[in-house]
């Protein structure tokens, strides 16, 4: 397909026809947004003259799926246990699973709580400092042997899943194919929300500063962080009972109590006047 066939209406239509395959907003987003910057790297290069406006879907609000830690030790103690370490570390720091998955024993220190990611291992191309939670670190400390690859992945899907639907945070549905096998169609938490649990609770039940959050969980800027900054009714209560605590330690005010009296105002004569100041009440 030539360059210059991309027009306007061309991904306009494009838009369309995933669309109709079932593809999301978001998805198609995606697509038209690289497509957009590619053609901006030809026109910077010479390559092109001219690009051509590219208008995208209106997405839908972001997720909102959280899990309380009453609900993430359920889970915890339904999952494998090869797995249980990665998902604690997931839930409670926020790391993205890709970063997580590369990170090696040297660069863990148990003593210390930390794990240090290298500039190549994050998405932010910056090296972190990761604390651990006390969590994390206990699990850590079971696992043997200490070499290679920290964090084991392994059949995750699946697994997930399954511990899942065994403590109620999904259902799995057996679906049999054309060809007839079978699989199972998933309806749930998903393993996206733990890294919005991890923000959660790190701004409202730990009061982190958003800063620092963000330099644990490795957002880079504000607005990408505020989506998964999740506030539920229970937190508006919080924050009220909170407003309602500080100003009832105020002195009270009873009702039809007399304002103060308001000073007298003097009104002095202009210059050349004999007449003495007179003074008035204001009404």
């Amino acid at each position: 397909m030539l360059v210059s066939a991309i027009t306007t209406e061309w991904t306009r239509q494009f838009g369309r026809n995933r669309k109709a395959d079932g593809v999301g907003p978001a998805m198609i987003n995606r697509s038209l947004q690289c497509l957009r910057r590619a053609m901006n790297i030809m026109r910077e290069e010479g390559k092109i003259s001219h690009v051509p406006v590219i208008r995208l879907h209106k997405e839908p609000p972001a997720r909102q799926g959280f899990m309380t830690p009453e609900k993430f030790e359920e889970l915890l103690k339904a999952l494998p246990t090869y797995l249980r370490a990665y998902i604690a570390l997931l839930y409670f720091s926020g790391v993205r699973k890709s970063e997580a998955l590369v990170v090696d024993w040297p660069q863990v220190d148990l003593d210390a709580r930390e794990i240090r990611l290298t500039p190549e291992q994050c998405k932010s191309d910056e090296g972190r400092v990761l604390p651990l939670h006390s969590r994390v670190v206990d699990l850590l400390r079971q696992q043997e042997p200490k070499v290679g690859k920290v964090f084991d992945a392994s059949n995750l899907r699946a697994e997930w899943e399954i511990a899942c639907a065994a403590v109620g945070l999904g259902t799995r549905t057996k679906v049999k194919g054309p060809a007839g096998y079978s699989w199972h169609k998933y309806h749930g938490t998903r393993l996206h929300d733990m890294r919005r649990s991890a923000v959660r609770n790190m701004r409202v039940l730990g009061h982190v500063p958003e800063g620092v959050a963000m330099k644990i969980s490795g957002h880079r800027t504000r607005a990408v962080f505020e989506r998964y900054n999740i506030v539920i009714t229970d937190d508006l209560h919080t924050a009220m009972q909170a407003v309602e605590r500080a100003t009832l330690s105020l002195p009270p005010v009873a009702n039809g109590q007399a304002s103060p009296k308001k000073p007298n105002v003097q009104i002095r004569v202009q210059s050349g006047s004999r007449k003495p100041p007179k003074t008035v009440k204001p009404a």
